[in-house]
């Protein structure tokens, strides 16, 4: 049996420390052949609102979300939506192509897509003769 404090306040939403934290968007990254897709959940956050950096080899994604709150509340009120500036950082290999990187936003989902250099080849050099 295990044992579990009794809050009143905490269905009301009144007792919740987490209101208006730093909130972090999940981000899954998928690596193919010639690219790497990194899509970040950021629901309630407009394109405009969102900025992107490739500096030094780290991809940089940073904004931030606002939850609109009434400060009247008639009832019972409960904020579960998480708030504020958001920065996400990742260290990316040495062969991306920095300045084809490209980014969209749409149903709160962002997508940067990063192309990967192309590889050198071997290139073969006939000799001619004198």
């Amino acid at each position: 049996m295990s044992l579990v404090r009794f809050d009143p306040w905490s269905f009301m939403g009144i007792s919740e420390p987490n209101l208006d934290r730093n909130w972090v968007p999940a981000v899954d990254i998928e690596e193919h052949d010639e690219h790497f897709i990194v899509r970040a959940d950021v629901p309630g956050v407009a394109a405009d609102e969102i900025d992107i950096s490739l500096e030094a080899g780290v991809l940089s994604i940073s904004g931030e979300r606002q939850t609109q709150r009434s400060e009247e509340h008639h009832g019972m009120a409960r904020f579960e939506r998480v708030s504020g500036r958001f920065n996400r950082r990742f260290k990316l290999p040495r062969d991306v192509d920095a300045e084809q990187v490209t980014a969209a936003s749409a149903n709160g989902i962002l997508e940067v897509t990063i192309p990967k250099q192309a590889a050198l080849k071997p290139r073969r050099i006939t000799v001619q003769a004198a």
